[in-house]
């Protein structure tokens, strides 16, 4: 059985991440922040408070963002170091994919 290389492995938690729009919206909205408080997603967003935290854990869980806790408030804001490995990672994809000369059909 043949195993995923973990840039392959690494890539897919990032994409999977990425697969909904308001992980989308969030990350564009965090993108604009250094730092943002909870409060602020959600009034950011068009969906409940609920809904945003499980988003907001789906994108943590990835590493695509860090969060810490500052009672009574939990503080999100971008993970650069993975940021940067996800827009290298995804480079690096499309890149190997669009340098073939030949068309696929």
């Amino acid at each position: 059985m043949k195993e995923y290389s973990i840039k392959q492995e690494q890539l897919a938690r990032f994409a999977k991440a990425l697969g909904h729009p308001a992980r989308i919206a969030v990350l564009d909205f965090l993108a604009k922040q250094d730092t943002c408080y909870f409060g602020d997603i959600n009034e950011e967003l068009p969906i409940a408070k609920a809904t945003v935290s499980q988003h907001l854990k789906e994108l943590k869980d990835a590493g695509l963002i860090q969060g810490e806790i500052e009672t009574p408030k939990v503080k999100y804001c971008i993970n650069r170091e993975n940021w940067e490995l996800a827009k290298q990672l995804f480079g690096e994809m499309f890149d190997k994919h669009l340098n073939k000369k030949d068309s696929c059909c």
